[in-house]
């Protein structure tokens, strides 16, 4: 395979489209996601039959497309999306995977979820009430998870008389807001999900509105980057030994990309050890290629006979991650035990899983005006904050701006094996509204002598 095939095969890549719905409680967020399910013919026969008998049940005359996504009878009960749901549809144009999160402040840990691989975060507005909090808090989200592409939705048009000063006003203050928190690409489409206006069909009513709807938007946004761009990552998950007569000396790395292009004959350093080797075959579903790019799950083979193992990382020599054991992130702790300054616990990055000490909690970010607290003492589920950790052996962790794959982690509970935070390497986030940057905490609160203190 050439390398100018890179600039065709990957672009197949963008009939995938992977994006995160938010919004305040009774916005219409799942009325929307319903509406654009429904009217894109992605909904199953028994799937509409079945919305339209729950939709009888609860004495509504026509069915209520919410229930689409709103599939827990909890949800049902009470009319609001308390859990990410996930749906699959697809386009002539392109592949959706929709991950449709909730609005309550209590569930940040569940749009986190969502959106932590999402290409795409569509946020939800009422056009009577505007940007309020939650919008803000939503928007930060997104722009702490370096989701690239956001989407302002001003629903409930219908409400405000289709006005086209209402809806400007609105999408000025919101990507304003958006553009003081690092997200540059903001588009605002004026919808009514109820009627479905301007979610898959343009409105008769929104003349004065020239852009895409929903849709359009969704299958035309450019979301694949050109992957000669990022730095090579490649997590080790698995050696091959066949063992075999045929195969005597084969030696091979199996994984996925992370990010970038690996190139045989490329000089490569396995971390975290730093010995260094050059790539002699790449082999893709048992085929020999010239080169390899994210996100291809891969076997790769080197010239030299290195000790590598699952966990380590295979980087190019130049622009590699330097191996850290004093961490520092943002995190959002999912959990519903608290996490507190001494805590051990494992931390899993990509395919390697060591063990840490948490040594500081610098600092808490208040979701009412999104500044960053000073020494909260925990963080309880829903939180997002600072941490400080100490690791049992080095990583080799990129910032999360300049990965999202190699610069996150999870803590888990070593007892039992919960997944108590999800991390985001690097330096502190930093919102408009009164972020104060990265307070400093004493770092040396000790642990127990049992093996965890490092």
């Amino acid at each position: 395979m050439s390398i100018a095939s890179i600039a065709t095969e990957p672009a197949a890549a963008t009939s995938l489209l992977r994006f995160a719905t938010a919004g305040s409680v009774d916005d219409g967020k799942s009325t929307l996601v319903g509406r654009l399910l429904h009217d894109s013919k992605s909904v199953l026969a028994d799937q509409l039959e079945a919305v339209e008998h729950a939709s009888r049940d609860r004495g509504h005359d026509a069915p209520d497309l919410a229930l689409l996504t709103d599939g827990l009878r909890a949800e049902r009960e009470q009319g609001i999306t308390i859990d990410v749901a996930y749906r699959y549809f697809a386009t002539a144009r392109r592949r959706f995977v929709l991950a449709d999160t909730p609005g309550h402040v209590q569930y940040t840990r569940n749009m986190v979820t969502g959106a932590s691989t999402a290409e795409l975060a569509l946020v939800l507005v009422d056009a009577r009430h505007g940007v309020v909090e939650q919008t803000r808090r939503h928007a930060a989200v997104a722009a702490l998870l370096r989701v690239p592409h956001l989407v302002l939705a001003v629903n409930k048009m219908d409400l405000v008389d289709w006005s086209e000063a209402v809806f400007a006003r609105i999408a000025e203050e919101f990507t304003a807001y958006a553009g003081s928190l690092g997200v540059p690409d903001v588009t605002a489409i004026p919808v009514s999900a109820l009627a479905g206006d301007n979610v898959v069909t343009p409105s008769a009513h929104l003349d004065w509105y020239g852009g895409p709807t929903v849709l359009e938007h969704l299958e035309t946004v450019p979301v694949i980057a050109d992957p000669t761009g990022d730095p090579a990552r490649f997590p080790v998950q698995y050696v091959i030994r066949p063992r075999t007569a045929g195969h005597p000396d084969y030696r091979g790395y199996a994984g996925r990309i992370a990010s970038g292009v690996l190139r045989v004959g490329e000089r490569v350093t396995v971390l975290p050890s730093g010995r260094t080797s050059t790539i002699t075959a790449i082999d893709a579903l048992g085929t020999p290629v010239d080169v390899a790019w994210a996100p291809q799950s891969v076997t790769v083979r080197l010239a030299d006979d290195l000790d590598v193992a699952r966990g380590d990382l295979i980087a190019p020599v130049a622009g590699a991650p330097e191996p850290v054991r004093d961490v520092e992130a943002t995190v959002c702790h999912v959990a519903d035990r608290p996490l507190r300054e001494g805590d051990r616990v494992l931390l899993k990055h990509t395919t390697r899983t060591v063990k840490a000490v948490v040594k500081a909690l610098p600092s808490r970010l208040d979701p009412a005006d999104l500044a960053l607290r000073p020494s909260p003492g925990a963080l309880a589920a829903n939180d997002i904050g600072r941490v400080v950790l100490r690791t049992a052996e080095p990583l080799a962790l990129d910032d999360y701006a300049v990965s999202r794959s190699t610069g996150a982690f999870l803590l888990i509970d070593p007892a039992d094996g919960t997944t108590l935070t999800a991390g985001m390497a690097g330096p502190a986030f930093t919102a408009a509204s009164g972020g104060s940057g990265r307070p400093e905490a004493d770092a040396s609160v000790p642990a127990p002598d049992d093996g965890w203190d490092f």
